[in-house]
């Protein structure tokens, strides 16, 4: 008699790490960019035009202090409000809803930007999977900030994969503006 072989364990043995990862790595996928973009794929269905940023910003901070700031509602509101969306929102955003912990969501900027924490090392790494409110519903990017001690300061090194095409520059320059920018003076 031949035994049948589960490859996917049933819902009842999945872990919320590993659905979550999964959801991540199809949000990577040809399937989200496809979607995104409405252009259609090869017939090997592998996209090979796909947009990512890559920034390397140095921080006068130490790794805990720059990976508090990004995982705590209070200090990522005192960033908000130096950001270029912060001083551009009237009224004053709501606070930032951060559960920071793998599969704890967040809304920042108002609820602007949202999405949940994939992995989390404390000091060292966040993975993100973050979508901005007017991307189609369903899409959700990897922004993945790794934490690099450099003397007094933090090397932060960010990709940032997944997203819309045709939405690289103005992302890239969000970043340094909403993040990199304000980040330098809160912790300076």
């Amino acid at each position: 008699m031949r035994r049948s072989v589960a490859l996917i364990p049933g819902p009842q043995a999945l872990t919320r790490r590993q659905i979550m990862l999964a959801a991540a790595a199809l949000s990577c996928s040809g399937v989200g960019i496809r979607a995104a973009s409405g252009a259609e794929l090869p017939a090997e269905g592998i996209a090979r035009s796909a947009e990512s940023i890559h920034q390397e910003p140095v921080i006068a901070a130490s790794r805990q202090r720059v990976y508090a700031v990004l995982t705590d509602a209070r200090q990522f509101d005192r960033l908000t409000l130096l950001s270029d969306a912060g001083k551009s929102m009237t009224p004053k955003p709501p606070p930032a809803r951060i559960n920071a912990r793998p599969g704890g969501e967040f809304a920042l900027f108002g609820g602007y930007i949202s999405g949940r924490f994939i992995e989390m090392v404390a000091n060292e790494l966040i993975v993100q999977a973050w979508r901005v409110g007017n991307w189609n519903p369903g899409i959700y990017s990897i922004a993945r900030f790794q934490l690099i001690e450099q003397g007094a300061s933090t090397r932060i090194s960010f990709d940032h994969t997944g997203f819309p095409a045709g939405n690289a520059e103005h992302l890239a320059e969000g970043w340094h503006l909403n993040y990199w920018d304000p980040l330098q003076k809160l912790l300076s």
